[in-house]
């Protein structure tokens, strides 16, 4: 009885906290735009090929002058003919014979870890860009706020990005990303028990 009654509080205390995540992971997406890469195959030259494509598109948007979310969005739509005109000229000068196609989507993301930051799994708005058959493995990061720079080698979030987070967030959801490495193991091992990832 005694053991019975343990796992059934441990199994509330997982749901709770999955639910809770969940809930986060929903109010955050209101604010953030994710950017989205798949490769045409896994062979070695289209995935060679999906990080320059990456990095020229991102440097395509640098100057965007867009200063929210949906600014941003709206701008990728409007331009989408321009950006992928260009980006299938980038892929012509590489030798390649598939095209690209950009669009403004929602994508279901894994927990990821940006630095100090665990930003949770969930449905979130994305720039996506499919090259070929985009049937490779995919790239991904966050594009607003500018987030696109921050990757494994970092290991802690750069103070102007902390500055963009908190002025979007609402305190408590901004605090909740930033935990203390044990939560966070804790909390990626939970979430991803759950979103049925390795």
């Amino acid at each position: 009885m005694s053991a019975s009654c343990f796992l059934l509080a441990v199994l509330c205390c997982v749901l709770w906290g999955y639910e809770r995540e969940k809930g986060l992971a929903g109010r955050v997406a209101l604010y953030v735009l994710r950017f989205h890469v798949l490769a045409n195959s896994n062979g070695t030259r289209d995935q060679a090929v999906k990080e320059e494509v990456k990095s020229y598109v991102l440097e395509m948007l640098h100057d965007c002058p867009a200063r929210s979310k949906e600014e941003l969005s709206s701008y990728i739509n409007e331009n989408k003919k321009e950006l992928e005109e260009l980006t299938n000229e980038y892929l012509a000068l590489k030798g390649c014979d598939y095209r690209a196609s950009i669009s403004v989507t929602k994508a279901y993301f894994p927990t990821k870890a940006y630095g100090d930051m665990v930003l949770p799994c969930g449905t979130y708005d994305t720039v996506q860009v499919e090259l070929g058959q985009a049937r490779g493995r995919n790239w991904w990061c966050v594009l607003y706020p500018r987030l696109c720079f921050i990757d494994a080698t970092h290991s802690v979030l750069p103070q102007s990005s902390r500055q963009e987070l908190q002025a979007l967030l609402p305190e408590e959801d901004y605090l909740s990303l930033f935990e203390e490495p044990s939560r966070i193991r804790i909390r990626l091992k939970l979430l991803h028990f759950f979103d049925g990832t390795p």
